[in-house]
């Protein structure tokens, strides 16, 4: 990894690009994020990074927990340079701003987009007085966060130029809890459609993960914390699980939850049926394997295994959580649930597994609509022009 990273302190600073060497039309951007670990915001950045050369972006990424790297490789397989900044602590990047700081005037930066709440917080202090906008993407509602982060965010929110907001839901919460001191924009989540499209069912994954041949897969990919409720989905496909013996769960992912997921798995008679197999780099592999992709969330941004699994082309049942009802309206709105309920999740994934037809409608509905409003290329074309007209004013 040391052939890709460096960590940034006094005495191991990158040399400064000088504008002046750089096309006109070039934006020199730095992202700067807590880590580079698999999660939705961490997720964005390669395929952001590869869309933004096209619209003229030279980009730079840092991050500050050296432990949580996975994405490294790909992000700088993307073209932009990665320094790891080397918090011990997710409260100790606070005490980096000064090496945030002199990381934006070496990478010579025209603009620096900070994602998730305690970046946000070191990259507004350390850019104080050096004249380079800031962007703040946030992927939350505010009362999702601890107490300590939303005064940590409260206290210095009017240092940066533009937020972001996920979803109009995420926006609508920033403007009650934080007003409108600071512009806010939704720019909604997008994906690398074509990576997702037209995925292959292998026949040998399929046997590795001992998924007989004409079960039903139910499934999901995202990180067992807390707000995925996946004793929820547990709950969920106990009730499927009885009415279809045959049907087989995928739990794609890990997290701070799994031995609790293992456990309900126990308590509720799933051993057998259920599949764990970890944190994958690539997840498009799994999903050609299923049937449903299910989401029980209690509180959401907008989840990017949402748009991946209708990339895909997997019908979806979800909870009506955060961004997801943008997302799945209009005739896609049939495949949501309230909040917390089991039996509701249960009896629309039955429903998809008894009408075929109507989910491969459903699935159809969904590529078209994330081709059309999902992809990564328009996500990084209107952050183009925040990025443009903030760099002009």
């Amino acid at each position: 990894m040391t052939a890709l990273v460096s960590t940034l302190s006094p005495g191991n600073e990158p040399r400064s690009a000088s504008p002046t060497q750089r096309a006109a039309t070039t934006l020199r951007v730095g992202h700067l994020i807590k880590s580079l670990g698999r999660g939705g915001a961490e997720g964005l950045l390669a395929p952001q990074i590869r869309a933004g050369r096209e619209l003229g972006h030279s980009c730079a990424v840092a991050y500050f927990l050296p432990w949580k790297d996975a994405l490294v490789a790909e992000i700088a397989a993307s073209g932009a340079p990665v320094q790891c900044l080397g918090a011990r602590s997710s409260l100790g990047l606070l005490l980096r701003a000064g090496r945030v700081r002199r990381w934006i005037r070496a990478s010579g930066l025209d603009l620096l987009h900070c994602h998730l709440p305690l970046a946000g917080v070191a990259g507004r202090l350390a850019a104080r007085g050096l004249g380079v906008p800031l962007v703040y993407t946030e992927h939350n509602l505010q009362p999702r966060y601890r107490r300590a982060t939303r005064a940590l965010s409260r206290t210095t929110w009017g240092l940066q130029d533009q937020v972001v907001a996920v979803s109009e839901e995420v926006a609508a919460s920033i403007r009650q809890h934080l007003g409108d001191r600071v512009p806010v924009e939704a720019v909604l989540n997008r994906i690398d459609v074509e990576r997702f499209a037209a995925p292959t069912a292998s026949a040998e994954l399929r046997a590795e993960l001992g998924l007989e041949e004409g079960a039903p897969v139910i499934g999901a990919a995202c990180v067992f914390r807390r707000q995925k409720r996946l004793d929820l989905w547990l709950e969920a496909a106990a009730h499927i699980h009885r009415r279809r013996p045959q049907t087989r769960f995928l739990l794609v992912g890990d997290g701070p939850l799994l031995s609790e997921v293992e456990a309900t798995a126990r308590q509720l008679g799933l051993e057998s049926a259920l599949r764990l197999p970890g944190l994958q780099p690539d997840i498009t592999g799994h999903l050609a394997l299923m049937d449903v992709f299910l989401i029980s969330s209690d509180f959401e941004g907008l989840p990017l295994a949402l748009l991946e699994a209708m990339a895909a082309g997997v019908p979806v049942v979800a909870t009506a959580a955060g961004g997801i009802p943008q997302v799945l309206r209009g005739d896609l709105a049939e495949s949501l649930c309230p909040l917390g309920d089991a039996d509701a999740l249960a009896a629309r994934v039955l429903e998809r597994l008894d009408h075929p037809e109507r989910s491969a409608v459903l699935a159809s509905l969904g590529q078209q609509r994330v081709r059309a409003d999902h992809s990564v290329e328009r996500m990084t074309t209107e952050l183009d022009q925040i990025y443009r007209r903030l760099v002009a004013a």
